[in-house]
This record gives C-alpha cells, sequence and structure tokens, in this order.
C-alpha cells in the first residue's frame, strides 16, 4: 500500500532530517527547503495529504507560505500543520489557524504524537478525496440520466425513425416512429428488428458479411446519408426506406455504437402516384375539352 506523502518546509536541513527520522517508516517524507519551493512542489504534485510548515523562515515565511498555498488549485483542503520553536503564544497560533492551519505543535515535539496525529490529517485527506470523486461520480450519473430522458423525448417527437446500437450492431433503442415503419407493436424487441432489418448488423456481428450502413458505421466509422433500402416489416411486407447511419463516438475517439435514421418513402411515393394520375386526369379532361371545341 502506497504511504501517504507528506511535504515537510523547513530551511533548516537537521530539522528535515529529524522530521524523515520520525515519520518515514509511515509517510513517504517530501522536503522543501523554503515557502517557494513547496509552492513549486504542490503546483506539479496533486498527492500531498499534509503540509508541516516552519514558520521562522527567511524571505517567505510560514503564514506567508500558507496563504499563497491555500490559493493554488487543487491546494485548498490540504491540512497544515505548523511547527516552530519561537511563537508559541496565544497571537501567533491564532494567525496561524486564520491562514489555514489546522494544528500547532512547538518544539520539542512528541515524535509519537505528531506521528498519530499525521495518521489522521492524512486519512482526513484522502477521505476527502473519496468523497469528491463519488460526489463527481453521481452528479455525473445524475447528468447521464437527464440526458437519457430528454434524448427519449427527442426520439419520440422527431418524425423519422431513431434507432441506436451498441459496438456488436445490436439494437438497444428505437423511437415510436420505427415500428409505424416497420409495421411492428411498439412492444417489438430490439432483438425483432434487428431480425427485420438484418442489412443493419455489424459485419462482426450475428449476419457476417452484410455491408449495410450499420456495418460501415461500426466497422470503418464512415457515415451514410438517404441510402435507399428495402426492409422486411413485421407483418411480411417490404418496404423501401431511406437510410442514414453514423458512428457514436467515445471521448477517446473510439466507435462506441451507431445511430440510424430511417425515412419511410411510402408516403411519399404515394403521393406522387396521386399527383401523376390527376395530372394524367387533367390532361385527359383537356384534350376532351379541346376536341369538343374543335371536332
Amino acid at each position: 500500500m502506497k504511504k501517504p506523502a507528506i511535504l515537510a518546509v523547513d530551511d533548516t536541513p537537521g530539522n528535515l532530517v529529524a522530521l524523515e527520522a520520525v515519520l518515514d517508516s509511515d509517510f513517504d517524507l517530501v522536503p522543501a527547503e523554503s515557502g517557494t519551493k513547496a509552492i513549486e512542489i504542490l503546483k506539479h504534485r496533486s498527492d500531498i495529504a499534509v503540509i508541516l510548515m516552519d514558520i521562522q523562515m527567511p524571505i517567505m515565511d510560514g503564514y506567508e507560505a500558507a496563504q499563497r498555498i491555500k490559493k493554488l488549485p487543487g491546494c485548498q483542503d490540504i491540512p497544515i500543520v505548523f511547527i516552530t520553536a519561537v511563537f508559541h503564544e496565544d497571537p501567533y497560533v491564532k494567525r496561524g489557524y486564520e491562514v489555514g492551519g489546522v494544528d500547532y505543535f512547538t518544539k520539542p515535539f512528541d515524535p509519537e504524537l505528531l506521528r498519530f496525529k499525521m495518521g489522521i490529517y492524512s486519512a482526513f485527506r484522502q477521505r476527502a478525496a473519496v468523497l469528491r470523486v463519488r460526489e463527481q461520480h453521481v452528479r455525473e450519473t445524475e447528468e447521464l440520466l437527464a440526458a437519457g430522458r430528454k434524448l427519449s423525448a427527442v426520439l419520440e417527437s422527431l418524425p423519422v425513425g431513431i434507432l441506436i446500437a451498441d459496438i456488436d450492431g445490436r439494437i438497444c433503442q428505437t423511437n415510436d416512429e420505427v415500428a409505424r415503419i416497420c409495421n411492428a407493436s411498439r412492444a417489438t424487441d430490439s432483438g425483432g428488428y434487428g431480425e427485420m432489418i438484418r442489412w443493419w448488423t455489424s459485419g462482426g456481428g450475428a449476419f457476417k458479411g452484410c455491408d449495410g450502413p450499420l456495418a460501415r458505421a461500426l466497422d470503418a466509422g464512415t457515415s451514410s446519408h438517404n441510402e435507399k433500402l428495402d426492409i422486411s416489416c413485421a407483418d411480411g411486407s417490404s418496404k423501401q426506406v431511406l437510410v442514414s447511419a453514423s458512428p457514436l463516438l467515445g471521448i477517446a475517439g473510439e466507435i462506441l455504437g451507431a445511430v440510424i435514421v430511417i425515412k419511410d418513402t411510402t408516403a411519399t411515393q404515394q403521393i406522387e402516384r396521386e399527383l401523376e394520375t390527376r395530372v394524367a386526369r387533367l390532361v385527359s379532361l383537356g384534350v376532351e375539352i379541346e376536341q369538343s371545341l374543335h371536332p
């Protein structure tokens, strides 16, 4: 198990050696001979659990160093314990707490007590980190659920069929328009749609060798737009639809699945046929009128 890291800040090398002798068995002691050096270390290390800070240092004393550390990103909750052989009166102790200190040791100190308190403060830091991660995960989960609910509402409002497939080509989500286009009940499961529309399956999936829009989206990451394809509907009829498919990509650019959009051309074709019929009738009527006027 990795030992908690403690940053010891003291301008006297002998004091750093003494602290290492006391704490080395239970902690990873990181030495810094000045407040400036401590700040530089904290900018590059995120694993510091506790800071042991000497107060009496040249150029930048422990109080100023603590104030600057508390302003660094990610360092606000690192416990700072002051150690001093000089400033042990109440005003100086209070100032230590004001700049973010959590404890105050005066020299000479009890080594056993120092080890005990370092264990407590490092555990606080670790638990706080765990709680932050957990809180972040809960927040991300809630955001994903909200996004999922919003996506479902959007899918149901679209005038086209929407299907979402996983990386293996299995249909895992559809909207109601898909059921209407496929002449199926809304209760038809995802596997049922997969059976009806085999050309959507990935080349490495259940229907190996297919070269449809979904196969290309999953295998090659390519998108397609309004391809004319024939499907077998749930009632045994066939239908021509327009299909578009695009890969769904993860944060690192990996293919996680695909989204497929289908448009039913039946209504359009019917309208076109009706228009052709009406135009033909109008032309025929025009011919009849012309013939009646000029027998």
